[in-house]
């Protein structure tokens, strides 16, 4: 591991030993943030959390700095979802939230039209004014979480990035029809899901918050994992293997190719934990077998099988 990630590492280190009050998640990392919601839907919990934490930036180096820190708290993030070579295309952030990917396309593509949807408003007006700073005034439009269809015509959309959201909607499959509907037959999308078989749900989730905690309640691992990722109070987080990512798509009428894995910081942080995991037998072994059997490259980060351990599954989708 480069000096580089080892500051980041300690970093979250530091931040991670600082939350006395309640385990540590993204948003108490940082990575998401902003004042504990009490929300029924997602776009009431989405108006009050968002990546940023409701950040303003003093202007466009302010904003390119916090662009490349996020970015770099996920290794390998940009080459799985890259915001760069979609030069004069029609371009859709789906669930852009407050603009994060949306300066990556301005800063490093130069799309012909430039679209950001989700479904918080607040998101969106934070979006526009940082968006601002990069002189872009990128479409913004609001969607609703309890319909599906997009106010764009069939066959209207180049390349279609989707990343850390559709695992937080009601209807995943009817989402993924609508961004098919949209591309045109040689179009392609991105696309970036929670992966199940990651240090994050096998360890952090199904030993560290369920068993490491004395006088803690025990409770599943799928509660603890949406607990454990955006806040506990977010209405929706799903963590899906590659087959069931591929079954979705194919509903929806996509081809998918799973490119690979993210794996965060936070992940690199505790994985010395896997050992007191391993030993410990309350741990289903499910989750013992996928930590003994989790090899390394040179780098350090974690693979199970071909590809890293990470938390972020991301895709390349493509019409049928």
């Amino acid at each position: 591991m480069t000096r580089r990630w080892l500051a980041v590492a300690r970093r979250v280190a530091r931040l991670a030993r600082g939350s006395r009050q309640r385990p540590q998640t993204l948003k108490a990392s940082g990575l998401v943030s902003g004042p504990r919601p009490r929300a029924q839907t997602s776009e009431e919990f989405w108006s009050v959390v968002n990546v940023t934490g409701h950040r303003r930036f003093r202007d466009r180096d302010d904003s390119l700095r916090y662009f490349w820190w996020r970015s770099e708290q996920y290794l390998d993030y940009l080459e799985h979802m890259p915001v760069k070579g979609q030069d004069g295309k029609v371009v859709l952030d789906y669930g852009c939230g407050p603009g994060h990917d949306l300066v990556g396309f301005v800063e490093y593509s130069r799309p012909s039209r430039l679209i950001g949807m989700d479904v918080s408003v607040a998101s969106l007006r934070e979006a526009g004014e940082r968006l601002a700073l990069h002189s872009a005034q990128p479409e913004l439009v609001r969607i609703s979480e309890s319909a599906v269809q997009l106010p764009l015509p069939d066959a209207s959309v180049d390349y279609v990035h989707c990343s850390g959201v559709l695992h937080h909607v009601p209807d995943p499959v009817g989402v993924l029809k609508e961004l098919r509907r949209v591309l045109r037959p040689d179009g392609q999308g991105r696309l970036m899901v929670y992966n199940y078989e990651s240090v994050w749900l096998h360890l952090y989730a199904a030993y560290m918050l369920r068993f490491g905690q004395p006088g803690g309640q025990v409770r599943t691992v799928r509660d603890v994992f949406r607990r454990s990722t955006d806040g506990e109070d977010c209405p929706i987080s799903e963590a899906w293997r590659p087959a069931d990512v591929s079954e979705m798509c194919a509903r929806a009428g996509l081809s998918c190719l799973h490119l690979g894995n993210a794996v965060s910081i936070h992940e690199l942080v505790i994985l010395p934990k896997r050992f007191d995991a391993i030993v410990s037998f309350d741990l289903e072994e499910e989750h013992r077998r996928f930590l003994l059997g989790l090899t390394f490259d040179r780098r350090g980060l974690p693979y199970w099988g071909d590809k890293a351990a990470g938390i972020d599954g991301c895709y390349l989708l493509e019409p049928r």
